[in-house]
């Protein structure tokens, strides 16, 4: 077991649920991959997160059930909770990869239920882009 590995990913998890991924959790040149974006620079990904925060009614709530570390690799099975601003409740089922690189992250790929994104996710999206 890799514990700064660990604990990285745990920062990640609490860094969504704030809304705001910051600088010093990520290497200069991180990259990111959903399942629904596809490839994403930081800055973009960063942004995201960002919006998702701004989805939520209630801060989105994650319950990491699995967190395995390997060399410069760490996968994190988790779910998440939240009361959507429209009042919806969201709950996400994922698997998320990560690259760790001189004790940041450096890259991540998030595998969940898109269909629960489309549904969910994206008319929140449109109410957010008509304010």
């Amino acid at each position: 077991m890799l514990q700064p590995h660990h604990d990285l990913a745990r920062a990640y998890f609490a860094a969504v649920t704030a809304g705001e991924l910051p600088d010093d959790l990520l290497t200069e040149d991180m990259t990111a991959w959903t399942t629904t974006q596809g490839d994403l620079p930081k800055a973009q990904y960063q942004a995201a997160i960002r919006l998702l925060r701004r989805m939520c009614e209630t801060p989105i709530r994650f319950t990491v059930d699995a967190i395995t570390a390997e060399d410069d690799r760490v996968v994190a099975e988790a779910r998440s909770v939240a009361r959507l601003i429209d009042g919806e409740d969201y709950a996400q089922t994922y698997v998320f990869s990560f690259r760790i690189r001189d004790g940041r992250i450096a890259w991540i790929a998030e595998h969940f239920n898109a269909l629960v994104v489309q549904q969910k996710l994206y008319p929140v999206m449109k109410l957010l882009d008509g304010a």
